[in-house]
């Protein structure tokens, strides 16, 4: 995985694969839940130990950890249809707010970045809530992830139907 961070934006590489195209030849919003699934991982789980890791990656994976991640809110607004392409999309990431126990997380996913000018098929939202894997209980965002993630902070994801 080749993570880079551009101004206040991470963007993660992820390829599409056959299966999340649905009958109409695109990539199934169910399917785009999943992609954002795997930024989100590559984007904050410490890879292992040949593996690159984005600044970003603070979180240990796994129950064991202490720590669970839970998504109390998502939301996507779809811009054009993603068609299959063997080129991986062009994931950015940043933050629109860092709270107590929470953060949003906010996408764009655009083309490939390989073409001369890349079409945004979509912009989402998730906020993630930290909690205790025992108690099930909210806990605190630690120094080193809020030292990780506040040089990615920016505003949030401006959706059509808000403006």
């Amino acid at each position: 995985m080749s993570a880079t961070a551009d101004g206040r934006r991470l963007h993660i590489p992820i390829h599409l694969r056959w299966g999340d195209l649905d009958a109409f030849n695109h990539v199934n919003n169910a399917s785009m839940l999943k992609l954002l699934e795997e930024v989100r991982v590559r984007a904050f789980w410490r890879p292992g130990a040949d593996e690159a890791a984005p600044p970003t990656a603070v979180l240990d994976s796994g129950i064991d950890a202490g720590t669970l991640t839970l998504i109390a809110r998502q939301e996507i607004e779809y811009l054009r249809p993603v068609p299959y392409q063997r080129n991986p999309l062009d994931a950015q990431l940043w933050f629109g707010k860092i709270g107590g126990s929470s953060i949003e997380v906010c996408y764009e996913v655009f083309s490939p970045a390989s073409g001369a000018t890349q079409e945004l098929y979509a912009r989402a939202s998730a906020v993630v809530v930290m909690v205790d894997a025992t108690t099930g209980r909210p806990v605190r965002l630690t120094d080193e992830q809020r030292s990780a993630w506040e040089p990615f902070l920016g505003a949030p994801v401006e959706y059509a139907h808000r403006r």
